[in-house]
């Protein structure tokens, strides 16, 4: 099972705003989740980021690939691989 740190779609039409959260990656993208690790706002100026940062590296220890952009979101939260 290939597990993934992706971002979940929430939020009305054209104003998104995105969970992070840790999912197998054969699952839809708004599809079950193993676990919710944070939140990403892109509508407010600076984008709001809220990441959990021990569920974060536990997750990144135990084999869990970031997708690119939840990688970028996660650097710039100050979470390293």
């Amino acid at each position: 099972m290939a597990v993934k740190i992706r971002l979940r779609r929430m939020g009305y039409k054209k104003h998104p705003m995105y969970r992070i959260v840790v999912a197998d990656s054969r699952v839809a993208r708004d599809g079950k989740c193993i676990d919710e690790i944070g939140t990403y706002n892109p509508n407010v100026e600076p984008s709001e980021i809220k990441v959990n940062e021990e569920l974060a590296k536990k997750w990144l220890a135990n084999g869990a690939q970031p997708t690119e952009t939840v990688a970028k979101i996660l650097k710039i939260a100050g979470i390293e691989k």
